[in-house]
């Protein structure tokens, strides 16, 4: 398995990804990386999920010239996914002293006006709103030669598959073309038999074990409610390992001590600890000499641990990807687990764009669900300090 290093990517973009705790390239990265720092057009076909954002970014940032001309530009159906994509590129962009801007409907038009005025190196962005400003002379295409178009599939079935067609005709002629799709219809094919040369096509074999062993269930309570009905879980289930998912490192540290205090055997993982704080930590949960883990999604990012029967999350994720990410930490090795999503009545339209992505309805119940595995394995009750 390749480093980041070996992808040649460059010191300060590989030193921001450890700092987020992404040290190892999954399989689409190391891949789609190499091909793309080439200047290949590329047709992959990935799965939510599978951390095809950054194996388009890093590559095709890093190429960017920090001058005053828009030279990349990243198509996305919706714009949740155009806001994500945003962010992870704001980062990387940072460090590699570049401009980035997100451009989609739901913000104010003048107030991009305003911010394409100082002609950023890349945009993201929606279809319509991209055209919008193209025709009222906004942007300009005609300088980018490096565009990807993400989930081309939603594209097409939201019917926005005309307009990119009309973007990429405006685009330069020696471009390259990014070309990501979780399923590749007929009339995808054509869009790329047109546009794309000679593509390389890669395919990732989706990991459809992430849900099938996993039992996923939502419960709905009040938000005041939240920390007694996380402890009332972690008394019924008694999970043998349990990791617990927070946004933010603040809530980690808070809810870990809250828990400590109501005797559980518990430890934080979060992006403020240093690497040996890290490992300690980790071979304390791996040992099962702690029960449960509180963690924030960047501090978790890779972990591989075999034994954790249950996954919370506190905070419901942001994204698809993120709660994959989550749930994927139990199931694993054939054995069955189970992820309990506590969801407040704020956080209902994020589950919603979760269960699109997931293509699934998660179970809600009133009360968790109880899971009988987790006592065969050891009987690990709360221990008193």
């Amino acid at each position: 398995m390749s480093t980041f290093t070996e992808l040649k990517t460059g010191a300060e973009i590989c030193e921001l990804l450890r700092r987020q705790g992404i040290t190892t390239p999954t399989p689409v990265q190391e891949k789609v990386i190499p091909q793309a720092r080439a200047g290949k057009d590329l047709i992959i076909q990935s799965k939510t999920g599978t951390g095809k954002t950054l194996a388009f970014l890093l590559p095709t940032i890093e190429r960017l010239k920090n001058i005053s001309v828009t030279q990349e530009l990243i198509i996305a159906p919706t714009r949740e996914l155009a806001t994500q994509i945003s962010k992870v590129a704001a980062q990387i962009c940072n460090v590699a002293e570049i401009e980035s801007l997100l451009i989609c409907g739901g913000q104010d038009i003048d107030r991009q006006k305003e911010k394409l005025r100082r002609v950023p190196q890349l945009i993201i962005g929606t279809p319509g709103r991209l055209l919008d400003h193209w025709r009222r002379g906004t942007i300009q295409f005609k300088n980018i030669n490096k565009i990807v178009i993400d989930e081309a599939d939603e594209l097409l079935k939201l019917g926005f598959i005309e307009d990119v067609e009309n973007i990429l005709r405006e685009t330069a002629k020696d471009r390259q073309i990014i070309l990501c799709s979780a399923t590749m219809p007929l009339r995808i094919r054509q869009l790329a038999a047109e546009f794309l040369k000679t593509p390389k096509e890669i395919f990732i074999e989706p990991k459809i074990i992430t849900l099938e062993n996993i039992n996923q269930v939502v419960l709905k309570i009040p938000a005041e409610k939240k920390f007694s009905k996380l402890v009332e879980i972690l008394q019924t289930e008694n999970p043998y390992l349990a990791m617990i998912f927070c946004a933010r490192k603040e809530t980690t540290s808070k809810l870990a001590l809250e828990l400590a205090k109501k005797n559980f055997e518990v430890d934080e993982l979060h992006g403020d600890l240093t690497q040996q704080q890290r490992n300690f930590v980790l071979k304390k949960f791996r040992e099962a000499k702690i029960q449960i883990l509180v963690a924030t999604d960047i501090a978790a990012r890779g972990l591989d641990i075999e034994g954790v029967t249950h996954v919370l999350s506190y905070d419901v994720p942001r994204d698809v990807e993120t709660y994959i990410h989550r749930i994927g930490r139990t199931g694993r090795a054939g054995e069955k687990g189970t992820a309990i999503t506590l969801v407040t009545p704020a956080e209902i339209e994020r589950l919603r764009r979760i269960e699109r992505g997931i293509k699934k309805n998660i179970s809600v119940k009133r009360t968790a669900p109880k899971n009988p595995r987790a006592r065969q394995i050891k009987n690990f009750a709360p221990k008193r300090r």
